[in-house]
């Protein structure tokens, strides 16, 4: 009788204990849909080859986001061609070459906490370290978005290092190979997936960013070259949401930002599992 009562309670938590795991994910997967939908709705109706082809007139009154989408790519390119190199390179460092182990604890904690920080500090310490001697520029954004973006390239590439098998460095040893060679040949072609997927997730933060870009980058709608746009201020999306949101108070034209950068979001993210899972196959092959 006791067994039998003792069971009977464990098949009753367990069944409560499900029934709340099922509710928390019907939430929690709501809310996403509601979200998603929520803004497509309200934002896409607002979309229009004008809006996405011309920028702001103050003559005609008329909006357009063109400077905005270009500002949002050349700062994505710059930050990519400064922070992969860097991140990748610390990433080989600390799992290939450091010998300490105790500097690679402090190092990956200070990753770590650097990860946590909130993105309005950041952009404080950009305005203090670069648009102070740089004046105020998609450059000086740029290089605040590496600051913040290291540490998440950084520790991504070193986890998928720490996934190439160590037989496959004894082997490349074995036969010779010299120990850059063994990385580059062996070592990094075998984590190229996890490299990959931490760039597109990196691409996601740094388009959904904001705060820092307000402090550093400015908020100018200027329609100008690679060149003079680094050197010049110039507003990002997210930067265009909260300005016709919040100062002209033109929610048509901030849902349809919205809406586009909610397609990128989802573009991007479906692009990091599809490269996951193209190089995954390619390694098996």
């Amino acid at each position: 009788m006791l067994k039998q009562s003792l069971s009977k309670k464990r098949k009753r938590f367990e069944w409560i204990m499900k029934g709340m795991m099922w509710l928390s994910a019907g939430i929690t997967a709501a809310l996403v849909i509601f979200l998603v939908a929520y803004v497509l709705l309200r934002g896409i109706p607002h979309i229009s080859w004008q809006l996405l082809s011309t920028k702001p007139s103050y003559l005609t009154e008329s909006i357009g986001i063109l400077p905005d989408i270009l500002n949002t790519v050349y700062i994505v390119i710059v930050t990519l061609l400064i922070v992969l190199p860097l991140g990748v390179g610390a990433a080989i460092y600390l799992t290939e070459y450091a010998s300490n182990q105790k500097v690679v604890s402090v190092i990956e904690y200070a990753a770590e906490t650097l990860s946590g920080i909130p993105s309005i500090i950041y952009g404080l310490v950009g305005m203090l370290l670069f648009s102070n001697n740089m004046g105020t520029c998609l450059m000086a954004g740029a290089l605040t978005l590496v600051i913040m973006n290291l540490p998440t390239i950084m520790r991504t590439a070193q986890e998928s290092l720490k996934t190439v098998p160590r037989s496959y460095r004894e082997g490349a040893f074995g036969l010779g190979a010299g120990k850059w060679r063994v990385i580059r040949t062996v070592v990094l072609p075998g984590c190229v997936d996890g490299v990959i997927t931490g760039c597109i997730l990196s691409v996601g933060r740094i388009l959904g960013e904001s705060a820092a870009l307000l402090f550093t980058a400015g908020f100018a709608h200027a329609l100008n070259g690679v060149i003079d746009a680094l050197a010049a201020p110039g507003a990002t999306l997210t930067v265009a949401l909260y300005f016709y949101a919040k100062e002209q108070g033109e929610f048509g034209v901030a849902f349809a930002i919205a809406a586009i950068l909610m397609i990128l979001t989802i573009l991007i993210n479906f692009a990091a599992a599809f490269a996951q899972k193209h190089f995954a196959k390619r390694r098996k092959i």
